[in-house]
């Protein structure tokens, strides 16, 4: 028995790594396949009610009354969750149906339809129509491959208002044993060697990372 579990929890792990990988690296429509299982399904329940998260305070401190892009909504927590005076539009971007069908009826429970908006697409090459005060990864930058995190930042750095910044909230530290993640560190040290950091929070608690940053101006 103890071969038996041994050897299903390496299957489980194989199968969990196989699915990050084709979220990371497979082409969109099997992305959106895989999406759309899972929020179909009760693998995505948890974060239904994310309501005090810590990214949240840096949100408003930094839209200023303006505008939010964030990539990767899923079920469009922030578009509700955020206070209703903090933003002015709110633009939610997901690869899943089935997670946007959530986004749009709890913007329509919470009446927010007329400012909060949301596009079925990959982020990866999806185009903005306009310029946002605020570009949030909300956790979905750790499904961009460590090799193009650069460039996918670049692209959307075109997309910041004047004073607009990046925030990306990232999970730092594992659930089970506390450590430091290698991807998600490598990820926030190539954001402090390329972009002007203004703000790092650490919140050990939820063992999350959340940074502020922007382009590097000009001298």
């Amino acid at each position: 028995m103890p071969n038996e579990e041994v050897s299903m929890d390496f299957v489980r792990r194989a199968v969990d790594s196989t699915r990050g990988l084709l979220k990371r690296y497979g082409p969109s429509h099997m992305k959106k396949v895989l999406w759309d299982r899972e929020f179909t399904g009760d693998h995505w329940d948890f974060i239904d009610i994310t309501v005090g998260d810590c990214v949240y305070p840096y949100l408003e401190r930094y839209v200023k009354g303006g505008s939010i892009l964030d990539l990767g909504c899923g079920p469009g927590n922030t578009a509700t969750e955020l206070a209703d005076t903090a933003y002015r539009l709110y633009v939610g971007v997901d690869i899943s149906e089935a997670a946007l069908d959530k986004a749009m009826r709890r913007s329509q429970k919470d009446g927010r339809t007329a400012k909060n908006r949301f596009a079925q697409a990959d982020f990866v090459d999806y185009v903005p129509t306009g310029k946002f005060n605020v570009i949030l990864f909300r956790e979905s930058l750790y499904h961009v491959p460590l090799g193009k995190v650069k460039s996918t930042l670049d692209r959307y750095a075109e997309y910041l208002t004047d004073d607009g910044v990046f925030v990306v909230r990232l999970k730092t530290l594992g659930s089970h044993d506390n450590r430091t993640k290698s991807r998600p560190k490598a990820m926030l040290d190539i954001v402090a060697r390329e972009y002007d950091v203004l703000e790092q929070g650490e919140h050990g608690d939820l063992g999350s990372t959340i940074i502020v940053f922007r382009p590097r101006q000009e001298n």
